[in-house]
């Protein structure tokens, strides 16, 4: 008979996944994440593998929720472009409010390990292509309603607006002059005309 977890896994996995947010896989060790998990070794290993199968299960269960996020933040407004414009200038506001300043834990992902490890290159591309499906779906319903012109090209809108906001949320690491970034936005929102 197979022994029970004595822990709570969703819990310990949000916590792991906070370590790793704050310090990156490299930089978080395996005591830190047992001593933040509130685990023993064997249990890690247990549940998880290994630390990149634990970095893993936080990435994905982080990307669900931030998909989930954006995409509940996007239909939550009937207007498409007001969606977006909120969406670009809460992105912005929160970064600025926020302290320490960690990110997206995907991009730092993409950034940290995606040009190293061929599995993370995959799973974050599988984000930004989830992503441009939500945008994608939100600019389609702007053309259905008459609200942006017809003859954008929808799929590359979307993918465009994925890169601007990785490109943004990268940028916000360094705290921007505030204006520099507002003005960048307003350039970015132009493109759903």
């Amino acid at each position: 008979m197979a022994r029970q977890r004595e822990f709570d896994v969703d819990k310990a996995l949000d916590a792991a996944m906070q370590l790793f947010w704050e310090k990156g896989f490299e930089a978080a060790s395996l005591s830190d994440l047992t001593s933040r998990m509130g685990i023993q070794r064997p249990s890690l290993y247990s549940a998880f593998g290994d630390k990149k199968g634990l970095f893993e299960a936080a990435l994905r269960k982080y990307t669900s929720a931030h998909a989930a996020h954006i995409r509940s933040t996007l239909q939550g407004k009937a207007s498409v472009k007001e969606a977006f414009r909120a969406f670009f200038e809460n992105l912005v506001a929160k970064e600025y409010t926020k302290s320490p300043n960690w990110g997206c834990f995907c991009i730092n992902s993409m950034v940290e390990l995606a040009p190293h490890d061929e599995k993370f290159e995959i799973l974050t591309r599988e984000h930004q292509m989830y992503l441009s499906v939500i945008f994608q779906e939100t600019i389609e319903r702007g053309v259905r309603s008459g609200e942006l012109d017809r003859d954008i090209h929808v799929k590359g809108l979307a993918q465009t607006l994925v890169i601007s906001l990785i490109g943004l949320t990268v940028f916000m690491k360094s705290r921007p002059e505030r204006g520099f970034v507002d003005n960048s936005v307003k350039e970015i929102l132009t493109l759903l005309r």
